[in-house]
């Protein structure tokens, strides 16, 4: 097998990280491209199939022999059937993406959710490796999870496991892009953040990071914002141990950049709040924006039946 890689594909709804990857994890290529989301759904499949076709092209021409191809996507996904559901930020409805990339490439294909395979790479190679239990947390525009149970993902009935960010954490509070209010999305993303920040202090180009890096300043409205938003992570976490008795708490995505600014403070909401439950490690996740390429292929190894 040392001759040969799977194709990984983590499309997102700006651009595409692209990788070719050995059997045991190690990256032989990569590559970044747009993902053309303006073009609209039919242009954007047509993309990702051209841009594994160049991928598979590229491997044969390094002396290297593609057997299957892994690719992400946000959204709803079906993975049993391979099919891209729903997304708003690609435009994608019911489209038979695995299908069509086998058909494109000759080559088994898989097809999984962005955060999920993040998860999955996440508990296999990076910050939740050695651990059975594992809940990996994406803090960015929104907020979504990945559990993982002995290497394996867990998607649910309907492809939708996993949707932390819709756990109320505030009855009646911020009005959330589901048509809820109060979701956990809503409170505590990094768009919240900004957002809310920036309706209090009046400067409309404040991010989260700002919030963060002013609140490390000793801030107090930029402290009061951040910690209103850790608070309401912890009760959403709290939730999610109630239900997942994880091992392991993995957090990543943009928010995850603040590091001990975010870790230490969760990790004391959390440690006030605990009655019966049992106290998973809080850490911060190692493979960054990589982790859905590595999960992407990941799940082509899967599929051929050699886990990574």
């Amino acid at each position: 097998m040392n001759d040969t890689v799977v194709i990984a594909l983590d499309v997102g709804g700006t651009g595409m990280k692209c990788a070719l990857v050995r059997p045991d994890g190690v990256v032989h290529h990569e590559e970044r491209h747009p993902t053309l989301a303006a073009r609209g759904p039919a242009a954007v499949t047509e993309n990702i199939l051209a841009v594994a076709e160049g991928l598979a092209g590229k491997a044969r021409s390094d002396g290297l022999t593609p057997v299957a191809a892994g690719i992400a996507v946000p959204g709803v996904v079906d993975e049993t059937t391979g099919v891209a559901v729903w997304s708003a930020n690609v435009g994608f409805r019911d489209v038979p993406l695995r299908d069509l990339a086998a058909e494109r490439l000759g080559l088994p294909a898989a097809l999984g959710h962005d955060v999920r395979v993040g998860a999955l790479a996440e508990a296999r190679l990076g910050a939740g490796r050695g651990r059975r239990h594992v809940l990996f947390v994406a803090i960015g525009t929104g907020i979504a999870g990945g559990l993982v149970v002995d290497g394996t993902g867990y998607s649910g009935a309907h492809g939708a496991a996993g949707e932390i960010g819709h756990v109320t954490v505030r009855p009646g509070g911020t009005m959330c892009g589901c048509g809820l209010q109060g979701c956990l999305e809503a409170e505590a993303s990094a768009k919240a953040i900004g957002r809310k920040y920036a309706e209090l202090s009046g400067d409309p180009d404040a991010t989260a990071f700002d919030v963060a890096t002013r609140a490390t300043a000793g801030e107090e409205l930029a402290g009061r914002v951040w910690q209103d938003a850790v608070e309401a992570l912890a009760d959403g976490l709290l939730t999610a141990q109630a239900l997942y008795d994880v091992g392991v708490v993995v957090l990543g995505g943009g928010l995850a950049e603040a590091g001990d600014g975010l870790l230490l403070p969760v990790r004391d909401a959390f440690a006030r709040r605990v009655t019966f439950h049992r106290t998973p490690e809080i850490v911060r996740a190692e493979l960054g924006d990589t982790a859905g390429c590595l999960g992407a292929a990941l799940l082509a190894l899967d599929s051929l039946g050699t886990p990574g």
